[in-house]
C-alpha cells in the first residue's frame, strides 16, 4: 500500500467515492432494511463490534435505516446524493453494479431455510426501490446492473418490471456460512457448469452480462470442468471468445497476477487493489491503465503504455492522462475507430454504427471495464471498527 493512502473500509461512500473516481466504475452490495430501505452492506450481520450491537438482532434486516446510518454505514440515497458519485455516475459514463444480497434464512425477511418464494419476493422488492431512485437521480440504463446469488434471479426482475440490465451469480452459494464455506459448496455446481453453459444460461433467461468466478481462467480450476473449458490465452481463449460474442462478461477477482491478461482478453475486471501507488504490473506487463472504458485508449497508445519500461512507465501514464479524451469528449469518428478496434480484437457481434450511435454518452454496453469491488476494495471485518 502507499504511505499517503489509507484503503477506507468497504462499500463506505469514501471507499465508493474513492473507487469510482478511480477507474471505469464501482460494485456494491445492497441490502434491505426493517423500514424497507436501501443499505449498503455485504455482510448478513451488521458488521461493527458486537458490543455496539447492545443484544439486539445481528442482522441487517431487523435494523431501521438510520440505525445503521448512526453506526456509520452509507445508505443508496447517501451515495445518490453525492455531488462527485452522481457527476462519475450519470455524467461521466461511470458503470455501477448492483448485488443485490438475499437475506439469511434466519434473519426476518430471510422465510426460513426453504424460504426461496421469500427470497424471490424481497429481491423484487429491492429492484422496485432501486430502481424508482436510479430514475429519480437520472442514471442511464447503461450505467447499471443488478446482479444476486439467486437462481431465480430472473423472475424478481419480471415481477419489478425493470427495465434495467441485469444478471445471475452462479453457480449459486448458500446464503449461510462462512465465505469460504460458501465457495467450497458452489464447487459441485461450478464442476458441472462450464462456460458454454453458463453463458447458454444466462441468454435463454434474458441476462444482459454474465459476472462470474476467476476460478473458470484459472489452470487446474478450469481444467477440472466438465466439458470444455476457456482461459486467458491459446485455444482456451479462442473457445471462450466465440462463447462470449461480446457479451459482457465480468470477473472476481481481478488480482495483479491476472488483471492485465483479463482485460487484454476482452473482460471486465473487478479489483481489490486501487491504491494510487499500484501503477505497474509486476508480470512483465507494463504501467497499468485504471480506465480502459470510460478514458479508453486506441491502438498507439496502448502499445506505448505496454512497453513503458518500469524508470519511466508514471511519466507515460502522467503523459496519457493529459491527452486521452474521456469517452463522453470522444467524436464520432474516434468512437468508430475505437469500437472497430474492440470488435476485431474481441469478436464482438454488433453493427458499428449503431453501437455509436447508442454510446453518445456511455462507453458501449460491451465495453471492457476495470470495476473497484466494494468501492476500493475489500477490507477486513468488522468493516467499521
Amino acid at each position: 500500500m502507499s504511505d499517503n493512502w489509507v484503503q477506507p473500509p468497504e462499500n463506505t461512500l469514501s471507499s465508493l467515492r474513492h473507487g469510482i473516481s478511480n477507474c471505469d466504475g464501482i460494485e456494491l452490495d445492497l441490502r434491505i432494511t426493517a423500514d424497507k430501505e436501501l443499505i449498503i452492506h455485504h455482510d448478513s450481520k451488521v458488521s461493527v463490534e458486537k458490543s455496539l450491537l447492545n443484544g439486539a438482532n445481528p442482522y441487517v434486516e431487523s435494523w431501521d435505516l438510520t440505525e445503521l446510518q448512526k453506526l456509520g454505514f452509507c445508505t443508496f440515497e447517501e451515495l445518490l446524493q453525492d455531488t462527485e458519485v452522481i457527476s462519475q455516475w450519470r455524467d461521466q459514463g461511470k458503470m455501477v453494479c448492483l448485488e443485490l444480497k438475499r437475506p439469511h434464512p434466519k434473519s426476518p425477511e430471510g422465510g426460513g431455510f426453504f424460504g426461496g418464494q421469500k427470497v424471490t419476493n424481497v429481491l423484487s422488492e429491492m429492484i422496485l426501490k432501486a430502481e424508482e431512485m436510479l430514475d429519480q437521480y437520472s442514471i442511464p440504463q447503461g450505467n447499471s446492473v443488478f446482479y444476486a446469488f439467486h437462481n431465480k434471479m430472473h423472475k424478481s426482475v419480471k415481477m419489478a418490471d425493470s427495465k434495467r440490465h441485469w444478471a445471475e451469480l452462479l453457480p449459486v452459494v448458500p446464503r449461510f456460512g462462512h465465505s469460504k464455506i460458501k465457495r467450497m459448496m458452489a464447487y459441485p455446481q461450478y464442476f458441472v457448469t462450464p462456460f458454454s453453459r453458463l453463458m447458454n444460461k444466462h441468454r435463454r433467461r434474458g441476462a444482459s452480462m454474465v459476472p462470474c468466478a476467476i476460478e473458470y481462467f484459472q489452470p487446474f480450476y478450469n481444467r477440472a470442468l466438465v466439458g470444455k473449458s476457456v482461459g486467458l490465452s491459446g485455444r482456451k481463449l479462442n473457445h471462450f471468445r466465440r462463447c462470449q460474442k461480446g457479451i459482457p462478461v465480468y470477473v472476481w477477482p481481478a488480482n495483479e497476477k491476472y488483471e492485465y491478461r483479463l482485460l487484454n482478453s476482452g473482460i471486465t475486471g473487478l479489483t481489490d487493489n486501487l491504491d494510487p501507488a499500484y501503477t505497474w504490473y509486476k508480470n512483465g506487463n507494463g504501467a497499468r491503465w485504471q480506465k480502459p472504458a470510460t478514458k479508453p485508449l486506441d491502438a498507439q497508445q496502448i502499445k506505448l503504455i505496454e512497453n513503458a519500461d518500469y524508470a519511466t512507465h508514471k511519466d507515460v501514464i502522467k503523459q496519457l492522462e493529459e491527452e486521452v479524451s474521456p469517452w463522453i469528449e470522444c467524436s464520432a469518428s474516434r468512437k468508430r475507430d475505437l469500437i472497430k478496434m474492440w470488435k476485431a480484437k474481441w469478436n464482438w457481434d454488433i453493427d458499428v454504427d449503431k453501437l455509436v450511435d447508442n454510446s453518445s454518452h456511455s462507453p458501449p454496453w460491451e465495453s471492457v471495464r476495470l470495476i473497484g469491488h466494494r468501492g476500493s476494495g475489500k477490507t477486513a471485518r468488522p468493516v467499521l471498527q
